[in-house]
């Protein structure tokens, strides 16, 4: 099951660092006390987690904030019916649903978001998923289809306000995909603070969150994949207490007739986003930094980079073309890329 908690590795790591892969595997690092690293099955992905210092601390901190993300998934799930999201997602059309005070509090900024950017990020996209079959065979749905479950989107789908949702459409349903891997970084980065953990990086299923320095006292060093290539670094980040969300099509999708179809929708659209490249979006918050990472790739570079740049949003567009791979950096990201740009 998508929610079952899988130890895959328990290691405590003390000696020269090792070479970090394109993937967002973090390297291992030396600290005095030494480093623990674990990786759990969680979310439908794999969670790193490299906490450095104290290894009792340490173990008892990345328990912590591993059951912090086990709680989100129970609030966001929408692969086991038992979540509060699946709960809604199948409540009677018209009838008021009371939200907790923390589903709404990861719903909430999601909706904002969504309204900020247009919808170019939307958690109300679940009907075009359907219409896709995104999470079966795929199929390309008809003009038809592709209206209805564009009719069940948005404010004609489901109405929020006030910690309480509202279905308005048979067919609408909210996928928290867009941003439940940075709201459950957001949930653990708060849990190993209170354990006073200071040093820390964190890897759910590409999106990273950098806490603090690493253990030798620099930043921590984040490569951005080539979208073309997702096992070769196309650049390298320098963070600190930040988040790192990378956007593409070249992740997951579906074959239909021959032809790949990614798994972005346009919500405004319906359709699949064109393969573009990708975009890569450091925020100081996990859950902003995953939406607007979709939001961003969804409008491309033509439209995105320069609407980042006006809501001050730190964003590397690495944009594949007949001439080579280009990158586009925003202000934003100044002082936070290492070496040399394609």
């Amino acid at each position: 099951m998508r929610n079952q908690l899988i130890l895959i590795i328990l290691a405590a790591v003390a000696g020269p660092a090792a070479a970090q892969r394109a993937d967002g595997e973090a390297s291992h690092r030396h600290s005095p006390d030494g480093e623990l690293e674990r990786r759990v099955w969680m979310m439908g992905t794999v969670l790193t987690a490299q906490v450095a210092g104290n290894r009792a601390v340490a173990a008892a901190a990345t328990e912590a904030a591993f059951a912090a993300v086990q709680d989100i998934d129970g609030l966001l799930s929408t692969w086991i019916a038992e979540s509060e999201i699946s709960g809604f997602n199948h409540s009677p059309i018209g009838t008021p649903v009371a939200l907790s005070p923390a589903l709404d509090a990861l719903l909430s900024p999601a909706f904002l978001l969504a309204d900020s950017t247009g919808r170019a990020f939307d958690p109300t996209v679940g009907p075009l998923d359907d219409a896709w079959d995104l999470r079966g065979a795929g199929r390309i749905p008809d003009l038809s289809a592709l209206r209805d479950a564009l009719a069940a989107t948005g404010a004609e789908g489901v109405t929020d306000g006030g910690g309480v949702l509202i279905r308005r459409h048979p067919a609408a349903w909210i996928d928290t995909d867009g941003f439940g891997k940075g709201a459950a970084l957001r949930a653990a980065a708060t849990a190993l603070a209170a354990h006073g953990v200071t040093s820390a990086l964190l890897n759910f299923g590409g999106q990273v969150l950098a806490i603090g320095s690493a253990a030798d006292g620099d930043a921590w060093e984040i490569p951005v994949a080539d979208p073309r290539d997702r096992g070769r670094p196309a650049a390298t980040l320098r963070l600190r207490d930040r988040s790192a969300s990378t956007s593409s099509q070249s992740e997951r999708g579906v074959l239909v007739a021959g032809t790949w179809y990614g798994h972005v929708l346009d919500p405004r659209s319906g359709r699949p986003v064109p393969p573009w490249g990708s975009v890569t979006v450091v925020h100081a918050d996990p859950l902003s930094a995953d939406a607007l990472s979709t939001a961003l790739f969804v409008m491309g570079p033509d439209h995105g980079l320069p609407w980042a740049e006006a809501h001050g949003v730190a964003a590397l567009f690495l944009i594949d073309t007949p001439a080579g791979l280009i990158a586009r950096t925003t202000t934003g990201l100044a002082g936070l890329v290492a070496g040399a740009l394609p």
